[in-house]
């Protein structure tokens, strides 16, 4: 038996194939078919609870609660916030500067210049059902126009995000790579460091004392990492990846060494097939490289107790805690065939990324999956 899986750091609304498709050739449509399908597979997987870090608003979330889709729990960010240039300008590359984008018209993402930029849009993410806040501070990889050592954002802008997260009770999770960028986060008063690449145990001293927490895709370590056709055929994207790779390589070891409340994050952008092979390759990677009873702590208690910093007036799930299996607790279990912390295969795990074939709906070993009380999958009988 296990607790439901929480994943941290999803994109249920970002279906790819790549950002300047989804910007010009993409309607609200495509969006929410994706995000729907997207819903049902993280269930069919074992997670019960996701965390969507940009790129949603509320009403994915509406329709999981009213029962019109199977879905988890739903933790929607609403728009990315971020600046010009950086890893939320999803604009094509002729726009100029303030110009209306598909994704900034559907609150995908948000252009912000200033403070009273960060006050608009922050404060409309909430209006339009986000749960918590998701700033851009760092650049990206294969991303067009940030390199990913960029730091984004003043720091007047950054405390502009947690005042709004403040007044709604909630917090602000930041996309940062560089240790400059996570110190510079964590000061601010930001409550989760997403990616967080450059972690060390300088960093780890003041995530404890704040009570931060750290999500980290794990493929991006992966030795197949710079193969990858998005990397491995874009010049700029190759050589970024390459300085990437460099620079955090002491990531793992640190966090042997000095570990945090680290949560699940698969970060898949794509088709839902090719984020099913990802999400299993991503739980592989995690007990690969910290073992099975961390893994197992990260899959599960972390992710509850993070989503749980989304306060009293925004997190819709106050009635009981998530992550843990108690009396007042949600019943969210799973039936496992096999134990985890001997074979960590039977959580439904994969052994290869890209060129794997199409997994299965649900993973044979995950024989019940129940939410909130409610079966949707039970083969037991």
């Amino acid at each position: 038996m296990s607790l439901g899986f929480v994943e941290l750091h999803a994109h249920l609304m970002l279906m790819g194939p790549t950002l300047p498709a989804m910007e010009a050739n993409t309607t609200w449509e495509d969006f929410a078919i994706r995000g729907a399908r997207m819903a049902e597979m993280y269930l069919m997987q074992g997670f019960t609870t996701v965390r969507d870090a940009g790129g949603a608003n509320g009403g994915l979330r509406r329709a999981i609660e009213a029962g019109q889709i199977n879905g988890p729990r739903y933790f929607p960010s609403g728009a990315f916030i971020g600046t010009r240039g950086g890893h939320a300008d999803f604009a094509n590359f002729t726009a100029p500067p303030g110009s209306e984008t598909n994704m900034g018209r559907l609150n995908i993402a948000q252009e912000v210049s200033g403070v009273d930029d960060v006050y608009k849009y922050a404060r409309n993410n909430f209006r339009m059902g986000a749960t918590q806040l998701k700033l851009m501070q760092s650049g990206g990889v294969v991303s067009a126009f940030d390199p990913w050592q960029l730091l984004a954002g003043s720091r007047e802008e950054i405390e502009a995000a947690v005042q709004v997260a403040n007044e709604y009770g909630s917090y602000v999770m930041a996309h940062s790579y560089l240790k400059e960028a996570i110190l510079s986060a964590l000061d601010a008063g930001v409550m989760s460091i997403e990616h967080g690449f450059s972690f060390d145990c300088e960093i780890a001293e003041v995530m404890n004392e704040t009570g931060a927490y750290i999500t980290t895709n794990l493929t991006a370590f992966d030795p197949g990492l710079l193969d990858i056709p998005t990397v491995a055929d874009v010049p700029a994207s190759l050589a970024k990846a390459k300085s990437a790779s460099a620079t955090f390589a002491g990531y793992i070891g640190n966090m042997k060494e000095c570990p945090v409340k680290r949560g699940f994050q698969t970060d898949c952008v794509g088709s839902v097939e090719a984020c099913n092979i990802q999400i299993a390759y991503e739980k592989r990677l995690n007990n690969e490289f910290l073992g099975a009873h961390t893994s197992m702590v990260t899959l599960t208690s972390t992710g509850g107790e993070a989503v749980a910093l989304s306060g009293d007036f925004m997190n819709p799930h106050t009635a009981g805690k998530l992550g843990v299996i108690e009396e007042g607790a949600y019943a969210d279990i799973l039936l496992i065939d096999g134990n985890p912390l001997e074979d960590f295969s039977v959580v439904g795990t994969g052994d290869q990324w890209f060129g794997a074939e199409p997994r299965p709906e649900s993973p044979e070993t995950i024989r019940l999956i129940m939410k909130d009380g409610v079966i949707y999958k039970n083969t037991l009988e």
